[in-house]
């Protein structure tokens, strides 16, 4: 007896194609509208844009560069594909935000086509829509920030890996490493550290499970692996993709940028706490709860069914995908919770294991018409809504909030009632024993939710970014040797994006000694015209060293102030 949810014929192989595009469209349609409303976030978005933009400012495509001096943080990929947009559509948010969203639908394409050439085009959809309409999917395919591309590269990897050791040939593991090499490109060696840490447990898995059954290999399709010279030739390949860049690099700027990017932001990112960057041992598990919202309530459940279905499996292709599903999995998780250096973002790279272990899950319930325990995950959906927006009824209630606060609730609460709704038709649906549709009900309650989110609600958040407003005063008064600062105020980034480099972060004005930087008297005189966003509420000692000051304008509590007039005069402080 097979397993129902199988393919059994050559016609439902014949379907990846339609299963890409449909992915591809559902990611386009929560990852597009909107995209280019408001401006970039502090402090990734505004940073990695900023490096972006300074390759046209400096026309250097091999050093990057950020407020005006050498960058060697991250690998080149996501700023060079960001120039390219910001010449061709101008340097702004939809340019900067597009290298992510093209790499989120690229993701959700590619996995229905994968999912859909092992169990069906139907589990194939489940897993795209699942993945595409999953919280974090979602966000990060939104952000001008590399981690889109590095999830693309490493999900490709790991799928054309597992089809090298399923089929035996050797061009599926070269394009397993070509892939790898543009995830170097785009994030460093965690790309393929990663696939490696998925596939070899993978691959071991398999193979003891195999001899465990004592299964002829004409009769089950046993994974064969590729010779020696597709793996060779493709480390070799990605050595070809990621060496020139490195090689111009060092030779221009010398090896020892190897060590601050690869030695410092890469191994001791994870070996220590990189810009206070911490988190407990368990920081990703609310993490992954919000971050496979709202699906994380089938995932229980779905981990239960995979793990019975592995102890007697009936399809051996099903099972290969649910161990590869569930090493994908845990191996990453466990991996990032080791490190000592955490961002929610890092985990993103297993939601495909996830959105593939629950769409093979809805897959065989719908096979089967119907799931109790299903049922009472969807019925955890609406449940966790209720509860949320009493918390925030209460919480909005017993604080004071500015009205811009008040202007989002309807739209907030438009949002709630969205996903609440589709949580309940998935409830009714399951219950009516419909479960064909229940992904696309709850698919479509977020994807509506999302970009209400994303058109309605994040473009009022612009009231509270006063650089980006403030940065559009400076550059209507900018004069070519004018000093452009900030202090006290966050967004430094920010204004820099929005003006031009250098930008200075000065300390208080009561600040007289600073290992780092330059003092605010200093740099008051040091151009004829000094631009500094303030707080509006000045210190008690806040001298002008004889400069005139004038407010040119005022966003919340911040100030843009211009310093002007005779030169300074320098006083000492009163004691």
């Amino acid at each position: 007896m097979s397993y129902p949810g199988a393919p059994q014929t050559t016609a439902s192989m014949s379907k990846p194609t339609r299963a890409a595009l449909i992915g591809a469209v559902i990611a386009a349609l929560i990852t597009l509208p909107g995209l280019a409303l408001g401006t970039l976030w502090d402090n990734s978005e505004t940073a990695y844009g900023e490096v972006a933009r300074e390759i046209l400012l400096t026309h250097d495509w091999v050093i990057m560069h950020f407020n005006g001096l050498p960058w060697f943080v991250q690998p080149p990929l996501y700023f060079w594909i960001g120039a390219v947009f910001a010449k061709v559509l101008g340097v702004g948010t939809l340019a900067l935000r597009l290298p992510a969203a093209l790499a989120t639908i690229a993701m959700g394409g590619m996995t229905g086509y994968a999912v859909t050439r092992q169990a069906g085009s139907r589990a194939g959809i489940f897993a795209s829509v699942i993945l595409s309409t999953s919280l974090m999917q979602a966000v990060v395919g939104r952000l001008a920030i590399m981690d889109a591309l590095l999830d693309l590269a490493v999900a490709f990897t790991i799928f054309w890996w597992f089809r090298a050791l399923q089929t035996g040939r050797d061009r599926y593991a070269v394009y397993g490493w070509i892939a790898a090499a543009f995830g170097f490109l785009a994030k460093g060696p965690v790309a393929p550290v990663i696939a490696l840490l998925v596939v070899v447990p993978y691959a071991i898995w398999e193979r003891h499970s195999q001899s465990l059954q004592h299964v002829a290999q004409q009769q089950t399709g046993v994974p064969q692996t590729p010779s020696w010279r597709g793996w060779i030739g493709g480390a070799l390949l990605f050595l070809v993709v990621i060496v020139p860049w490195f090689a111009v690099l060092t030779h221009q700027a010398g090896f020892a940028t190897l060590r601050i990017m690869i030695g410092h932001y890469t191994f001791e990112r994870y070996t220590g706490v990189i810009e206070n960057q911490s988190g407990p041992f368990w920081y990703y598990l609310p993490v992954v709860i919000l971050g496979f919202f709202p699906w994380v309530a089938f995932l229980p459940v779905a981990i239960a069914w995979g793990a019975r279905f592995l102890s007697n499996p009936s399809d051996p292709t099903i099972a290969r995908l649910l161990r590869l599903a569930f090493v994908w999995s845990i191996v990453p998780f466990v991996f990032f919770s080791f490190a000592k250096t955490k961002l929610p973002n890092y985990i993103a790279l297993e939601l495909p294991a996830l959105a593939l272990l629950v769409g093979v899950y809805f897959d065989a319930i719908a096979r089967k018409q119907g799931s109790r325990a299903a049922t009472v995950s969807a019925a955890c959906v609406p449940v966790f809504i209720g509860s949320l927006a009493v918390a925030a009824v209460i919480f909005i209630h017993s604080n004071h909030f500015t009205t811009s606060v008040h202007a989002v609730l309807w739209d907030l609460s438009v949002m709630g009632a969205t996903i609440f709704c589709g949580a309940i038709l998935t409830v009714i649906l399951l219950l009516r024993r419909e479960t064909a549709y229940v992904p696309y009900a709850l698919g479509a309650a977020m994807l509506l939710a999302v970009d209400t989110l994303a058109i309605c609600i994040v473009p009022q958040a612009e009231a509270f970014k006063p650089v980006p407003q403030l940065a559009h005063f400076i550059n209507a008064n900018l004069q070519p040797d004018d000093a452009i600062a900030i202090q006290s105020i966050p967004g430094s980034n920010a204004l820099l994006f929005y003006t031009r480099p250098p930008v200075t972060v000065l300390p208080a004005p009561d600040v007289t000694h600073v290992q780092r930087g330059v003092l605010a008297s200093d740099f008051i005189c040091s151009a004829p015209r000094a631009f500094v966003i303030a707080p509006k509420q000045r210190p008690l000692y806040d001298p002008t060293y004889g400069r005139h000051r004038k407010i040119l304008a005022q966003s919340g509590r911040a100030v843009l102030f211009l310093y002007s007039g005779p030169q300074c005069v320098r006083k000492a402080r009163p004691f």
